[in-house]
C-alpha cells in the first residue's frame, strides 16, 4: 500500500541520519533519494512519487500531499491523564479489559487507542496494533519506541505497545482461538466525523477497504471475551457486520458496537 515513496532526510543531514534513512529504503522497499537543497514538490516531481518518508533527527514523518504526519501521543495522553484521575474512558469500558489483559487494535492508525489500552492493561498485559500500510506503521512504531513525554506512566505505556505491519486479515488467521482478551476495529477513522488538520496527512495513507463479516468471525474466534468496533452513531455497519449490542451516549456522534463472546 505504500509503493509510491521515497526515503530522503532534513537538509544537511549528519552521517547517523543518512544511513538510518538508507536503512529504512531497504527494510520498506523504497527508494533513498540525497535530499541536497530539493523541496518536497520538487522531489515529488522528479521522482514521481506522491508520499516521502522524511528521517529527522529525532523523528520520522511521512509527508504527503494533505502535510506532515509524524507521532504524537495527542488526545491519548488526556484520556491517560483523566483515567489516572479516575474518570472513564468510552473505548476501555467498552473493551471491558482492566490490568492484565491482551488487545488486538486491528486498525492502529495514529496509535491513540492502542496506547490507552497499553496504559490500562499494564506491564502484566500485551497490546498488539496491526497497520497495512507500511509507512504508517513505521512512524508510529519509532514513535512508540523513541518518543519523550513528561509523564511517566504514558512513556511506559508507549514502549509496550508492539506494531506489526500486516492487514488485520491476515494478521488474524495466525492468531490462536481465543488469544486476545477483546479484538478492536475502528474502520470510521477513514471516515471522520468532522475534518481535523491534525490527521489529514494521514488520510492519503489509509486503507479504504470496508471491513468484512469474514474478518468480524476471525476476530470473533480469536477474541475470548468481546469484539469491538467503533463507528459513526445510527451506523448500518453494525447491523451489516453482526454487532447487536450498540453502546454510546444518546447525543454522541460516535458509537461502539459489541459482540460478546461466549
Amino acid at each position: 500500500m505504500a509503493e509510491n515513496f521515497i526515503v530522503t532526510t532534513a537538509r544537511r543531514p549528519d552521517v547517523a541520519n543518512e544511513n538510518f534513512a538508507r536503512e529504512l529504503a531497504v527494510e520498506l522497499g523504497g527508494q533513498f533519494v540525497a535530499r541536497e537543497d530539493f523541496s518536497f514538490d520538487v522531489l515529488r516531481k522528479i521522482h514521481g512519487v506522491e508520499n516521502i518518508l522524511l528521517v529527522k533527527k529525532n523523528s520520522l514523518a511521512v509527508v504527503t500531499a494533505a502535510g506532515e504526519f509524524f507521532f504524537h501521543p495527542n488526545t491519548a495522553h488526556l484520556r491517560i491523564k483523566n483515567l489516572r484521575g479516575g474518570e472513564g474512558d468510552r473505548l476501555i469500558n467498552a473493551l471491558k479489559i482492566s490490568a492484565g489483559a491482551k488487545v488486538l487494535d486491528c486498525t492502529l492508525g495514529l496509535g491513540s487507542d492502542a496506547l490507552v489500552a497499553a496504559y490500562v492493561v499494564g506491564s502484566s498485559g500485551r497490546v498488539v496494533a496491526t497497520e497495512v500500510n507500511p509507512l504508517v506503521a513505521e512512524i508510529v512504531r519509532h514513535g512508540m519506541k523513541n518518543f519523550s513525554a513528561d509523564t511517566q506512566p504514558v512513556v511506559e505505556a508507549m514502549r509496550r505497545v508492539e506494531v506489526v505491519t500486516a492487514d488485520c486479515a491476515d494478521y488474524l488467521r495466525t492468531c490462536a482461538d481465543n488469544s486476545f482478551d477483546a479484538v478492536y476495529f475502528d474502520p470510521m477513522f477513514r471516515r471522520p466525523v468532522e475534518k481535523s488538520s491534525g490527521i489529514n496527512p494521514i488520510r492519503p495513507l489509509a486503507d479504504d477497504r470496508a471491513l468484512t463479516v469474514d474478518v468480524v468471525q476471525e476476530a470473533c474466534r480469536v477474541a475470548c471475551r468481546r469484539v469491538v468496533m467503533k463507528e459513526h452513531s445510527g451506523s448500518a455497519e453494525f447491523a451489516r457486520l453482526g454487532f447487536s449490542v450498540v453502546e454510546g451516549g444518546r447525543y454522541s456522534s460516535v458509537a461502539f458496537g459489541v459482540i460478546d463472546i461466549n
